[in-house]
């Protein structure tokens, strides 16, 4: 065996691995889309049919409108107040003078290396402990802890790519700290602030562990459509309600990737 042959084996292999993973990852969400259109309650091949029927359902499922409400209420205040958060907590690591912003960044990270289950015990259990329980300001609150890793590492890679020669330049000019967040750091860390928003919207919005240990009477879209997959004749709904969240949040992670990009770009020919 030459020498060529033997170096083009391994690339191969992990060519051929790659492909399989993707494929074990990514044929399941592209049959949900498929099904779907299905003219049949059962999703096996082969298919009935053609059939708008399962969307047309949902427009008029007034359980399935109120569950869309609420996560949309939740992901919207979850996303403002872990951005919120995170751009602090970010701002206090990258640019803060105390000894306690770093300890604080890192346990502001440290949810995203917690088990669901365990993240959603402990957060029951703190709800139940300060009189709040089971509802929706708890689900709020849990998906701001569970989301705020997320917004502290997108803002704090862009805050730490900012020159602090703008910060000064603006401070010998007379602007005071506060001046100099609201009308420099801000107005250069938009990018990331969107992108933040974006992402931990989408993240919250599709969660569902922790919204299982803290949703009460007033359930969310993930807790809806798991309520639902009980019931055999619900699950091309399902699937057609998937397919819409599917293609949702394809769009928000793009379009908050693009933003990331587009901002880091900015910040390499800013200090060039």
């Amino acid at each position: 065996m030459s020498a060529g042959a033997s170096r083009a084996g391994p690339p191969r292999l992990l060519a051929g691995y790659v492909v399989a993973y993707l494929v074990f990852l990514y044929l399941p969400m592209v049959l949900i889309p498929l099904f779907s259109f299905n003219d049949a309650v059962q999703a096996a091949f082969p298919l009935k049919g053609f059939t708008l029927g399962w969307y047309r359902a949902l427009a008029a499922n007034d359980s399935l409108k109120g569950a869309v409400a609420n996560s949309l209420l939740v992901g919207a205040a979850s996303a403002a107040a872990a951005t919120a958060c995170g751009f602090a907590i970010a701002y206090a690591d990258v640019r803060g003078r105390s000894r306690l912003a770093r300890p604080v960044a890192l346990a502001a990270r440290l949810p995203i290396l917690m088990p669901g289950v365990i993240l959603g015990i402990a957060l029951l259990v703190l709800v139940n402990l300060v009189g709040l329980g089971p509802s929706l300001p708890a689900v709020v609150a849990g998906h701001v802890v569970f989301c705020l890793p997320i917004a502290v590492v997108v803002l704090r890679a862009r805050l730490a790519a900012l020159p602090r020669s703008l910060e000064e330049a603006a401070m010998d000019l007379g602007a005071d700290e506060w001046t100099t967040l609201r009308r420099v750091v801000l107005p250069l860390a938009a990018p990331a602030v969107a992108s933040s928003l974006m992402l931990t919207f989408i993240t919250s919005f599709d969660e569902f562990i922790v919204a299982f240990f803290l949703t009460g009477t007033e359930v969310t879209l993930p807790i809806y459509i798991w309520s639902q997959l009980r019931f055999p004749k619900s699950l091309p709904s399902v699937m057609a309600l998937g397919s819409l969240i599917l293609l949702a949040s394809v769009l928000v992670v793009a379009l908050a990737e693009w933003i990331r990009r587009r901002a880091g770009a900015e910040a390499a020919a800013a200090r060039s």
